[in-house]
């Protein structure tokens, strides 16, 4: 398990990616130091990316009453201090998967985290050194901040409990790594991926949601519905034998192979079609 570690973080570390978020306001930073910097989305949601794992993103999403924090980054000194410098309301910790670039040791400057149970496979491994009480969430659950409301959508594929955070009033979400922010890493079955795609695709289609905000940011890789589809297109004709990608020595998934579609590329294994 520590060489997996190992690798995740190495892996990441040698991508290189653009220092600044798409799709989010391109003024001045609200916050900026050598770990992290944040930008504003709108008036209460802001993006923030750490600078340690190909710009790790991690979002605060904030109601009349309470925020949430999703994600924390890899390793973001005084955490708990910035964003209480960006947002004066109580806050929530609540993690889009079980990763050490998105549920890093900056966790321990918050006394609770929400995870989905499908992702406890991963605490010993990546989280062990945490010191707080884990929370178990589940899909359909809501996160009611006050004026604004936050639902759970389990989207596993990358992990097993992987999940997407949805704010249908204001038409977009935060997916962390279920997507791949362009490069997606199948660790669980390409069958859970094509339910993952085709929930997602008809979500967005039902209720207005216009884009999902990644787990990393590089490149013109928010999440739209098209890009959902083209995973669903690409990642059907992987199961279904019609499409095969290519060997791949340098990825995170064990015996690789890499399939390119409209923007984005999907890892995976051969175990993961069966």
């Amino acid at each position: 398990m520590k060489k997996l570690l190992s690798a995740v973080l190495s892996f990441f570390m040698a991508i290189t990616v653009s220092a600044q978020p798409r799709g989010v306001d391109r003024g001045t930073p609200v916050f900026q130091n050598e770990d992290v910097v944040f930008y504003k989305i709108d008036d209460h949601t802001w993006a923030g990316n750490g600078h340690l794992m190909s710009n790790e993103s991690l979002y605060i999403v904030e109601g009349n009453n309470s925020a949430l924090l999703i994600d924390v980054g890899t390793n973001i000194k005084d955490l708990d201090k910035i964003v209480a410098s960006i947002t004066d309301k109580p806050v929530k910790l609540v993690a889009t998967h079980v990763h050490p670039d998105h549920i890093g040791a900056s966790v321990n400057y918050f006394d609770e985290v929400y995870i989905h149970p499908a992702d406890t496979v991963n605490v010993a491994s990546m989280m062990g050194n945490y010191r707080g009480k884990i929370i178990y969430m589940k899909e359909g659950d809501v996160f009611d901040l006050g004026g604004r409301r936050i639902e759970v959508v389990h989207t596993p594929g990358h992990t097993p409990g992987s999940v997407t955070f949805l704010d249908y009033a204001a038409g977009y979400g935060f997916s962390g790594d279920s997507f791949g922010s362009g490069n997606l890493l199948v660790f669980d079955k390409m069958s859970s991926f094509i339910s993952t795609c085709e929930k997602m695709k008809k979500i967005m289609a039902d209720k207005g949601i216009k884009v999902l905000y990644p787990g990393h940011f590089f490149g013109a890789n928010l999440e739209t519905p098209k890009r959902v589809d083209d995973m669903l297109t690409v990642s059907k004709g992987v199961m279904e034998g019609t499409m095969k990608g290519e060997p791949a020595a340098n990825s995170l998934v064990p015996n690789a192979l890499i399939i390119t579609g409209e923007g984005f590329r999907i890892n995976y294994s051969e175990a993961a079609l069966r």
